[in-house]
């Protein structure tokens, strides 16, 4: 790796973390607020934003504006900064705001850097509880109270052996819950609405499978860095890249994925 290449990985970790630390900083005075109000931005459901969403994402761009003048940024609560340096910054301040507004610890914030190919590196950042998952460079970690070590997925082969994790029937049209619904049934264990902590647990060897539907680019590019570095592989449905949102397949392993896969594609 030349010198310049390594400094400016090195400077975008630093970069993201101080991201994570400063949305962190911002959002946490409203978590469990008893006076918390939450608006919906979804007409015939409820897709809610909080002061502290947007609180987060200020907090972010606010470090960008000054560290990274030249990055685009791309996030949820605000509008997209095009890119004059190749590079964008796709942000989701608080990715699982039901859960925050419910006062669950599995919401996330989401920080990802990368170019129209996909996320370079990406973290998932759970302020609450002190825990913070990253991947990209070669390299995936996570910490947490008591904890460093590295992110490691693991090498289930069966389904029969696997955990799954999702948000349905939360999210995604009938079809794609049916297509989640053959693949659970195989499973051993199913677990529901983990949001981004699902797939956090994933790079660190807790589960096998993550599968969704009716994402975002913001909801899905830090999840993909953190768990292919870890040695996990995300694709949507048919096996194509996932980074700009729609449906996602993320597994602990190539052999779990291929099994998962053909489910999901069975008519």
């Amino acid at each position: 790796m030349q010198h310049d290449e390594f400094q400016t990985q090195a400077t975008l970790k630093r970069v993201a973390f101080a991201l994570a630390d400063a949305a962190g900083a911002a959002i946490l005075p409203h978590f469990r607020a008893t006076d918390l109000q939450a608006e919906n931005k979804l007409d015939g459901g409820f897709d809610p934003v909080t002061v502290a969403d947007r609180a987060g994402e200020e907090a972010m761009r606010a470090i960008l504006a000054t560290e990274r003048p030249d990055d685009g940024i791309l996030g949820e609560e605000f509008e997209n900064k095009p890119s004059a340096s190749g590079l964008t910054w796709v942000l989701d301040p608080i990715d699982g705001t039901r859960g925050f507004i419910s006062g669950t610890p599995t919401w996330g914030v989401l920080i990802a850097v990368g170019d129209e190919t996909g996320p370079k590196f990406g973290v998932i950042d759970q302020p609450y509880t002190r825990e913070r998952f990253w991947g990209g460079f070669g390299a995936a970690r996570w910490t947490g109270p008591g904890k460093d070590a590295a992110a490691v997925t693991r090498q289930t082969d069966s389904l029969d052996e696997a955990v799954i994790f999702t948000t349905f029937p939360e999210v995604g049209t009938s079809e794609d819950r049916a297509g989640f619904e053959r693949v659970a049934a195989q499973c051993k264990l199913t677990r529901y609405g983990m949001d981004c902590y699902a797939y956090a647990l994933l790079a660190a060897g807790q589960i096998d499978l993550v599968i969704e539907a009716g994402l975002n680019a913001y909801d899905i590019q830090a999840p993909i860095a953190v768990i292919e570095a870890a040695g996990g592989i995300v694709t949507d449905w048919q096996g194509n890249p996932a980074h700009n949102g729609g449906t996602a397949l993320a597994a602990a392993n190539p052999r779990i994925h291929a099994l998962a896969l053909e489910l999901l594609n069975q008519s």
